[in-house]
């Protein structure tokens, strides 16, 4: 069909505010923090074939790759004739979406003419799904039945009417209900607000000009995306780093490898030759690969335009099943994320040579945070949950970005200070950006953040630190950034190193003090303008130590430039 270029415009931005107005209408409706204050979730269209029609700014670039693989489950599994008007479908299943159970989604079907034409969907992340896990972070489940109710494609809501019996099912099994149902509820609200504006649409211009519109979409971004890929030289570039351990047996490191091929306007990702799947919950499906790619190759060829299905056309992904970024089922998948930071910052790094001007050096590189429960004195379940934020990697033309989620977690925040005080029992003692984190450079890496939980009642913390011994590399030669610190400090004053710990006991006065990585240095530090090095010096960026091991630069400078 011809379309105006008119009306592709009004449909392109159509479909994009839809999107961004499902997530708003989450955060104001949810009932957890991790959806309203973090914002670790996604929403979106995808059409009937669960192609990304589009998908909300902010929120995880992760989630790229599943939105519509959760959905391309449910029309195999009912057919497009087995959905209703009023439908509402729950999928967290892992051998589909591969993440951790605690992201749930919630889609429903949009009809027009009596016809089943696009699908409303989002994700978003339950404080807790059942099973043995309570949190993030734990270390302890070696498959996936341990770690919670697992949904596929089931319809909580049948031609309008919910089905009690699942309803009950959730509410019994999960040990925050009313966070669970009323954030269920909250995705349901999403996905109306979803179909009623597509619906909207679709009366206004019709459906074949609405979706010859969004063909046009994505085959313009499709091009752009292949001219940028058209300018890298063809060939294979390598690159290769680790992770600490999956947990479990802490002496062994994870192989990180990847290769990438550049063939005229595409690029292959092979994670042939990363670590095999291990018997602890550091895994992922065949999505966390696909997310990982995704993020890489979004970021290098079009990082600031709307998400659609045109955008990954040109990207090829090879990765055989039984890795740790494609685990065969029944593996447990409680901390699919944690390798996915370094696993793109590897991609980047293959790339370096090729692309030096655009490539930063690494960055903090773990998806590091806490998970804290206890009971209240009146018997109530609390769970403090949180993510932090670290130091990017210097970039060519200017330093990293401080105190940052990883690359995986874009948009998300850390939970307010004021909020995680008020609604749990701890005091933060300490938030601050942690001195010498930063990789020296010309252009610095980003500086970490020293922050410190002191509990004011028993309770269990997990930890999920990563990264802990490799640190955050630099380019072009830029020094390492810090690497990921946390510590138990006991009321007694008693001190104990940890990483990857779960079940760690907590009593009132005992402190969690963690220190996250820095990001990497790009480019000689002896070429960093003495103007800056002397403005991180008084900032309490670095330290005067740091300032003379790493820049050659004395205090006395200093004073002279002012």
């Amino acid at each position: 069909m011809k379309i105006d270029p008119i009306t592709v415009e009004v449909v392109r931005n159509a479909v994009n505010a839809y999107a961004d107005e499902m997530a708003t209408a989450l955060c104001k409706s949810a009932y957890n923090m991790m959806i309203y204050e973090v914002r670790d979730f996604c929403c979106g269209l995808v059409d009937g074939e669960a192609r990304m029609i589009s998908q909300n700014q902010g929120g995880l670039p992760i989630f790229l790759a599943d939105l519509g693989v959760a959905v391309k489950d449910g029309i195999e599994r009912y057919g497009l004739d087995g959905f209703a008007p009023g439908d509402v479908l729950i999928m967290n299943h892992g051998q589909v979406c591969g993440q951790h159970l605690n992201n749930v989604v919630i889609y429903a079907p949009c009809f027009h003419d009596g016809k089943v034409v696009a699908f409303a969907a989002s994700r978003a992340h339950w404080v807790d799904i059942g099973g043995m896990r309570v949190g993030f972070g734990s270390v302890e489940t070696t498959e996936i039945y341990q770690e919670g109710i697992q949904f596929r494609s089931l319809k909580i809501y049948e031609a309008g009417r919910r089905n009690e019996t699942l309803w009950q099912i959730i509410n019994d099994n999960v040990r925050f209900p009313e966070a669970a149902l009323g954030d269920l509820r909250a995705q349901i609200a999403c996905c109306n607000l979803g179909i009623r504006r597509f619906s909207e649409l679709l009366r206004r211009f019709g459906r074949e000009a609405v979706e010859a519109s969004i063909h046009k979409v994505w085959d313009a971004t499709e091009h752009e995306a292949r001219t940028f890929i058209g300018k890298i030289p063809d060939g294979v570039y390598e690159a290769e780093s680790f992770l600490d351990n999956d947990g479990r047996t802490l002496d062994v490191k994870l192989r990180i490898k990847v290769k990438v091929t550049i063939d005229g306007e595409r690029m292959i990702v092979d994670f042939s030759q990363i670590n095999d799947q291990v018997p602890g919950p550091t895994n992922s499906g065949y999505s966390g690969g696909l997310a990982a790619a995704r993020v890489a190759f979004k970021c290098l060829t079009q990082p600031h335009a709307p998400v659609n299905e045109g955008c990954f056309r040109p990207l090829e992904l090879v990765l055989p099943q039984g890795k740790i970024l494609n685990a065969k089922s029944p593996a447990a998948l409680g901390l699919w994320s944690i390798p996915l930071p370094t696993v793109i910052d590897t991609i980047l790094k293959a790339l370096a040579p090729v692309l030096p001007e655009q490539i930063p050096a690494a960055h903090k590189g773990d998806m590091g945070g806490c998970s804290i429960s206890g009971y209240r004195p009146d018997g109530r379940r609390f769970l403090l949950m949180n993510i932090f934020g670290g130091g990017w990697g210097g970039r060519p033309h200017e330093d990293g970005e401080s105190a940052s989620v990883s690359i995986c977690q874009g948009d998300v925040r850390s939970a307010p200070i004021e909020l995680q005080e008020i609604q749990y029992p701890f005091l933060i003692e300490r938030c601050a950006l942690r001195t010498d984190s930063g990789g020296a450079g010309r252009y610095r890496g980003g500086l970490g953040v020293d922050l410190i939980y002191r509990a004011l009642q028993p309770c269990v913390a997990n930890v999920n630190c990563e990264r802990t011994e490799d640190p955050p590399w630099g380019l072009n030669g830029g020094r390492p950034g810090a690497v990921n610190e946390a510590t138990l400090i006991r009321a007694d004053a008693s001190e104990r190193k940890l990483k990857k710990a779960t079940g760690v006991t907590m009593q009132a006065g005992d402190r969690l003090v963690f220190s996250t990585a820095g990001g990497g240095g790009w480019g000689d530090p002896h070429t960093r303008d003495r103007r800056s090095v002397a403005a991180d010096l008084r900032a309490g960026y670095i330290s005067p130590e740091a300032a003379r091991r790493d820049y050659g630069f004395a205090v006395a400078e200093d004073q002279a430039a002012e």
